[in-house]
């Protein structure tokens, strides 16, 4: 093999012909006589499947019967507001009762939550909001025209 390729990069001009290298095509193993070569095999070790989770990308959904509201006090909260999104059920988030920095972080949590689970946020007061899953549609009377739909912006 390795003497059909050099030969096609002298051809191509890539290599100068040398005879220091024309021996390696017939090399042979210790016990073996030149010219002749032995398949040498492993035994192949069978893997094993695991049996792995299915990923439900679209929740059953009944008929809806719970919305949770969460009055967090901390951060550290944010662990039961994912649980019952993840869940299917629609989160009340009341911020009234955290200081400003962790009510942000909690809104950048929650922005993300809705995004990477296809839901929606919206904003009842200004630290009241509604988390609603993806098969969850929330319909309110506006007075005026509808804005158009932008990121949150929390400044």
């Amino acid at each position: 093999m390795a003497g059909a390729l050099r030969k096609t990069m002298v051809y191509l001009g890539l290599a100068e012909e040398d005879q220091r290298y024309d021996g390696y095509d017939d090399y042979a193993y210790d016990d073996e006589p030149a010219g002749h070569h032995e398949e040498h095999t492993a035994e192949v070790t069978p893997i094993r499947r695991t049996p792995m989770a299915h990923v439900v990308r679209d929740p059953e959904v009944g008929a809806l019967n719970r919305i949770t509201t969460i009055h967090p006090r901390t951060y550290n909260e944010a662990k039961t507001i994912g649980e019952n999104f993840r869940a299917g059920t629609p989160v009340i988030m009341n911020l009234t009762d955290m200081d400003d920095s962790d009510a942000k972080r909690l809104v950048d949590f929650a922005a993300g939550l809705v995004f990477g689970l296809h839901g929606a946020i919206e904003r009842v007061t200004a630290k009241v909001f509604l988390l609603s899953p993806s098969h969850v549609e929330v319909s309110a009377e506006e007075a005026g025209p509808e804005p158009a739909r932008a990121l949150f912006n929390q400044s």
